[in-house]
């Protein structure tokens, strides 16, 4: 899959752009805050649906304008697709596919398959077990559209539940029936998750050798209450109680975890800042092959400024790796016009290279000229 080009109105700190991309590599150069990640966040923002860094769709319209508009054009399987977004304040976001709006954003997910690499996964070691689940649901949901579907109905039921602990309701009928459906959603949610979990962890441990070239051993566990032999809802019955005093629901897959360590520590205590972005960095390269793998198709490679913390020996082998003809179409940023050149030297040529100043992006280098 290719995106072939972008075309960007009042989107973040970016005025108006247009920009036809090279189908390998496509670098954009330039000081902190001008832009460049906010250009990524927009081609983020036409897989997904949302913004990378998590902020609100308001957020992302320009200051002082009051709509904002992506529009992507793409190859996808041989074929020539666009992708609009439309963000108004105030009103719905509108989002198309070849002229046809969605009925339900779900239904976009996992058919522009992407994977990006920012500086703030480093939270995927450091932060909350909610970010390590939300890392492993975007993993497999852009591939299992029923997974995608079984999370949302989890969801749906566990948030009516917690309102009805809050509520303090006691109509056992009426926990029974909103946990039937918890139910059904979380066996077939754990069992891929454990199946996902454990693939990743192969094709990441061969990532992490790769790019450390150390003899450390980096493991991914997944931790889950189901794994503990008892169904889903003898969990329930056995933290009735304790739900009804914290008003909130303690057990179930809305809970799990992914246990990450290195050399049998927790690397999130034991890990040097050149280990954590080896670590993270792996991560999102085994999930790049995962996807290529289960949507067949080469998803796009985001890379935002990765080449931070990182000794001279990890930045000359991730150059290798990315420069491999195992990723497709690849965006990087980076502060540093030589590691840029030294990646496009790398691939052999009919890449291209942006100067960004102030949400402004002008060619230095392209295929075209």
């Amino acid at each position: 899959m290719i995106l072939s080009s972008l075309h960007l109105t009042n989107f973040k700190n970016i005025g108006e752009c247009s920009l036809d991309f090279s189908p390998k590599i496509n670098c954009f150069l330039g000081d902190n805050g001008v832009g460049k990640s906010n250009l990524l966040d927009a081609i983020h923002y036409l897989s997904f649906c949302k913004s990378f860094a998590g902020v609100g769709d308001p957020m992302l319209i320009r200051r002082g304008e009051d709509f904002a508009i992506v529009r992507g054009n793409y190859v996808r399987r041989g074929v020539e697709e666009e992708v609009v977004a439309g963000l108004s304040a105030g009103r719905r976001k509108s989002f198309k596919r070849s002229g046809k709006e969605y009925r339900r954003l779900s239904e976009h997910i996992g058919l522009f398959p992407l994977v990006m690499v920012a500086p703030a996964d480093i939270e995927l070691i450091n932060g909350s077990g909610e970010v390590r689940r939300r890392f492993l649901d975007m993993v497999i949901s852009q591939g299992d559209s029923r997974y995608l579907e079984a999370l949302i109905r989890y969801n749906q039921a566990l948030t009516q539940r917690n309102s009805m602990l809050r509520d303090g309701v006691n109509d056992g009928n009426l926990y029974l029936a909103v946990e039937m459906q918890m139910e059904m959603a979380a066996d077939y949610i754990y069992r891929v998750r454990a199946e996902r979990v454990e693939s990743l962890s192969e094709i990441f441990g061969r990532y992490y050798s790769a790019i450390s070239a150390t003899r450390e051993t980096p493991r991914l566990i997944y931790r889950s209450h189901l794994s503990e032999g008892r169904s889903f809802q003898e969990l329930l019955d056995g933290s009735r109680e304790k739900d009804r005093i914290l008003r909130h629901t303690s057990v179930g897959v809305h809970r799990d975890d992914i246990e990450m360590t290195l050399d049998d520590m927790p690397a999130r205590q034991t890990a040097s800042q050149g280990q954590a972005k080896t670590y993270t960095l792996a991560l999102r390269f085994a999930q790049y092959e995962f996807l290529r793998y289960v949507t067949s198709m080469s998803p796009l490679l985001l890379l935002d400024d990765i080449f931070d913390k990182l000794d001279a020996g990890r930045v000359e082998r991730i150059m290798q790796i990315v420069a491999t003809d195992t990723f497709g179409q690849i965006f990087v940023t980076d502060t540093n016009r030589r590691h840029l050149d030294e990646i496009i030297s790398l691939t052999g040529g009919g890449d291209a290279i942006w100067q960004v100043v102030d949400g402004k992006f002008t060619s230095i280098s392209h295929p075209q000229q």
